[in-house]
């Protein structure tokens, strides 16, 4: 593992089209993994989250529509290729994603592939004891929803550096 970056991004809550995101930062950790094929990546993001008790989940690439999980919160390990995600919903910010980087988004967050190259494609994690739901933005539904995932108990600690989720608790 090398010593990746953090970067933090706030995001609003997006009621006309029933987006909630989170009161907590989405945590962006460049070159977490910094050498190797795609499936030593994968391995490497694959350890480093069991190491840090958020169990893998999946490898798979990134839905291509806009959606968020109310009942869990999500880590993303880019292995393979490149892409361009939104974040927030549809008019959230744009990123580009790398294999070794790490996205961890608060229970909540819209997320979404807009562009992908070299078969794209990320390991996924989650907390113990939480399995994510699947939504698509639901204007009617946005204060239940927003409830929901405010209400996901925080983690003991992150996927990546195995901290306390320093940058959430204080939230």
């Amino acid at each position: 593992m090398s010593t990746p970056t953090l970067e933090t991004l706030y995001l609003e809550g997006d009621v006309q089209r029933g987006f909630p995101n989170s009161r907590l930062p989405v945590l962006i950790y460049r070159g977490v993994v910094a050498h190797g094929d795609a499936e030593q990546y994968a391995q490497a993001l694959e350890a480093l989250f069991e190491q840090n008790g958020w169990p893998p989940a999946w490898r798979y690439h990134l839905y291509d529509f806009q959606h968020f999980h109310a009942d869990a919160h999500e880590a993303l390990g880019v292995f393979r290729g490149r892409a361009r995600a939104q974040l927030g919903g549809p008019d959230g910010p744009v990123i580009t994603l790398t294999p070794g980087d790490v996205l961890v988004l608060p229970a909540g967050t819209g997320h979404a592939c807009l562009q992908d190259e070299g078969d794209f494609c990320m390991v996924g994690a989650y907390p113990p004891g939480q399995t994510p739901d699947l939504e698509r933005g639901n204007p009617q539904d946005f204060d239940a929803l927003k409830a929901r995932a405010a209400a996901v108990a925080l983690p003991a600690q992150g996927p990546v550096d195995g901290d306390a989720m320093t940058f959430w608790q204080a939230r």
